[in-house]
């Protein structure tokens, strides 16, 4: 694996929330202003992170996406905050995160305007990036929209990336790069991770179970090349974005369009996946199953496992997928996804030798399931086989 960027930071993959998916592009604080992305909005999403568990859960950035700024730079070509959605400015926002024990995510792009039509970073990388660490800004998610040609995308990314460095603050750096690479050249992801410290891969993810679903196959597809590159300091952001309906990495669960048992299989896979877990929901309207499931301890330790191996899919039969990530202790995450989309349960056995080359339950094994419950298997031999049943579209997550 390629060294990470060497800025010390994400040697977990970051959690938080994000206002994108859920909040969109919303400046009508006058007509919407409990949906409008304002100083107003993350002031109370802050503010219930602290208080209800998220924040001791390990969603510890605020994150800040497009549409925040002004629709000009100010008389020192500083980028500035619309002052009518955010009159304190993002500095006093960035103190009130912090003195909630949380951390400020902002958001810029690598061209000339973001994918929203504010202003971007280029010709002002090492400006932004002071004004930012100015600010008390902890991640920058760095979009990639009207930035021209591949070399100036990539210039633009190298440029930022030293530009934090030189601040003296600590600063997640999020990048977008391979995927505006992708539909051109296959990105070098041994560069990018020396840059960055989690890169986005893949389209949007939306609200829906066929985004999810679609996620999940391109990782499949995928694995050979990605898989081997993420590991403390960089890893791989499954969805993340912002061009006009772009996303960060985000937990979609507690809004609208899924199911329960999709809702268990997007976070069981996220943390097989050692995605960043970025929630995009409204905290201050969730159900109890959801907070539940997105603060589940066991699932978040899996995500978060030090070792910082991505999983990978190791077979799959019909409509059934098994996956499994390595962990520290000589452990293994393991899930098996029901892709099928009508019926009921249907039950999938396969034998323990498929584990860890063989490894995992040499001589025996206890094992002990994660999601959709929490329950004790027992102990097996290296000999036995496991027959595992789950819901259309759901997930079981196991711990071996």
């Amino acid at each position: 694996a390629a060294l990470a960027l060497d800025n010390g930071l994400a040697r977990t993959p970051p959690m938080g929330w994000l206002h994108w998916e859920r909040f969109l592009c919303g400046t009508d604080c006058a007509t919407d202003p409990r949906r409008c992305v304002s100083e107003q909005l993350f002031v109370e999403m802050a503010d219930v992170m602290a208080a209800e568990g998220w924040r001791d859960a390990g969603y510890e950035f605020v994150c800040i996406d497009d549409c925040w700024m002004a629709p000009t730079r100010d008389e020192h070509g500083r980028l500035q905050a619309d002052p009518k959605r955010f009159p304190s400015g993002i500095h006093k926002l960035a103190n009130y995160v912090h003195s909630k024990g949380l951390k400020l995510g902002i958001y810029s792009d690598v061209g000339n305007k973001t994918c929203a039509g504010f202003p971007g970073s280029y010709n002002h990388y090492e400006l932004d990036a002071q004004t930012f660490a100015s600010w008390g800004v902890d991640l920058l998610k760095f979009d990639g929209c009207n930035s021209g040609t591949l070399e100036l995308l990539a210039e633009g990314y190298r440029r930022m990336s030293l530009a934090l460095n030189k601040t003296g603050r600590s600063i997640v750096y999020s990048c977008e790069w391979p995927f505006y690479l992708r539909p051109v050249q296959q990105p070098n992801y041994t560069e990018i991770k020396q840059y960055c410290n989690h890169w986005r891969n893949f389209f949007d993810v939306y609200d829906s179970w066929s985004s999810i679903k679609n996620i999940l196959d391109w990782t499949a597809l995928h694995q050979d090349s990605i898989v081997k590159i993420a590991g403390p300091g960089g890893w791989n952001d499954p969805d993340m974005a912002t061009s006009i309906f772009v996303f960060m990495s985000q937990l979609v669960i507690g809004n609208f369009g899924l199911s329960w048992d999709q809702a268990v299989t997007q976070m069981a896979m996220w943390a097989i996946m050692a995605a960043p877990l970025f929630m995009s929901n409204d905290l201050r309207h969730i159900s109890p199953e959801a907070k539940w499931l997105l603060q589940n301890k066991e699932v978040i330790a899996i995500n978060q496992d030090p070792l910082g191996k991505q999983g990978y899919q190791i077979t799959k039969d019909k409509n059934f997928e098994l996956w499994e990530r390595p962990l520290s202790g000589q452990a293994y995450a393991v899930a098996v996804l029901n892709q099928q989309e009508i019926g009921g349960p249907q039950n999938f056995t396969f034998s323990l030798t498929f584990l860890g080359n063989g490894l995992a339950c040499n001589p025996v094994c206890s094992i002990q399931q994660v999601l959709p419950v929490s329950r004790n298997w027992g102990v097996y031999s290296w000999v036995s086989s496991l027959s595992v049943e789950v819901n259309p579209t759901g997930t079981v997550l196991l711990k071996v």
